[in-house]
C-alpha cells in the first residue's frame, strides 16, 4: 500500500482529489497525494482536506509512514473520516512556494562552495546548509555571486538515473549527512541547467528567477571542519 507522490510529477499542483486508504489515530494514508512530507531538511506540507459533503480536516503536518506504507497526513482531528471517502486535498500554497524557492536557493549555494554538505535545514523565509570546511567564505562576495545565479534565470529539470549509475557517478552526491534513496531502482537528479546537478527528492521551482533577492546571513564556525552559512529570501 504506497501512496502515489504526485508532488514529484508537478510541484506547482496545488489541488487534487485522492481516496482515503487507512486511517491512523490522527493521520490519514491516502492513495495520491500533493502533500510533501517532512524530508531532505524540507517540512512537510499543511493544508486541508475536503469531503464531497463539504467537512474539512486540517493537515498539520505531512510525514513519511514509518510503517512504510505510504505518506500520512496528519490532522487536528480525523473524527468522521472514512475508508474509501474521496477527499478534495488543497495545500498551503504560500508556505509551500517559499519551501520551493528556498530548496532550490540552497543548490545554488551548494554549487558555490566546493565542500562536502554536513547538515541543512529549510522554513518559511530562510535557510541553511552546514559544509565541511576549515575558512569562511567572503559574505558579500557570496551574495553577490548567489544572486547573480538567481537573476540569470537558469531553468530546472529533472531527470532519472539508476542506482547502479549513480554508485558508479559519487561526485553527484554532495550531502554526508543524507544519502539518496536506493532500492526503488531509480534516483531523481534535480538539474540547475549549467550551475548544479544532485540527487534531491524535494519540490523545486522551474526557474532561478524565481527565488528572487537573496540575502546571505552569518556565517558561523561550528566548530572543526565545519561551518553554517546561513541565508534567507528578501521577499516572502
Amino acid at each position: 500500500m504506497m501512496t502515489q507522490e504526485l508532488f514529484r510529477e508537478d510541484a506547482y499542483a496545488k489541488e487534487c482529489v485522492a481516496r482515503v486508504v487507512a486511517i491512523k489515530e490522527n493521520a490519514v494514508l491516502l492513495d495520491r497525494t500533493i502533500f510533501y512530507p517532512l524530508g531532505g531538511g524540507q517540512p512537510g506540507d499543511t493544508g486541508e482536506l475536503e469531503s464531497q459533503d463539504a467537512r474539512i480536516w486540517k493537515v498539520i503536518d505531512t510525514r513519511k509512514d514509518p510503517d512504510g506504507e505510504g505518506i500520512l497526513h496528519i490532522l487536528d482531528s480525523s473524527e468522521g473520516l472514512k475508508e474509501d471517502m474521496e477527499l478534495t486535498l488543497r495545500i498551503d500554497w504560500e508556505r509551500r512556494y517559499t519551501h520551493m524557492r528556498m530548496h532550490t536557493c540552497l543548490h545554488l549555494l551548494c554549487s558555490l562552495i566546493e565542500a562536502p554538505v554536513t547538515g541543512g535545514n529549510i522554513s518559511t523565509d530562510k535557510g541553511r546548509l552546514d559544509f565541511y570546511l576549515d575558512y569562511s567564505p567572503d559574505k558579500e562576495d557570496l551574495e553577490s555571486r548567489i544572486n547573480a545565479l538567481v537573476v540569470a534565470g537558469h531553468p530546472v529539470s529533472y531527470r532519472w538515473i539508476t542506482d547502479e549509475e549513480l554508485d558508479a557517478q559519487p561526485d553527484l552526491v554532495r550531502t554526508l549527512s543524507v544519502q539518496p534513496p536506493r532500492g526503488a531502482g531509480q534516483v531523481r537528479l534535480v538539474n540547475v541547467d549549467r550551475v548544479d546537478l544532485q540527487p534531491c527528492g524535494g519540490t523545486h521551482v522551474k526557474n532561478t528567477a524565481e527565488i528572487g533577492p537573496v540575502v546571505i546571513g552569518k556565517i558561523e564556525n561550528k566548530g572543526k571542519g565545519n561551518r553554517r552559512i546561513n541565508l534567507a529570501l528578501a521577499s516572502v
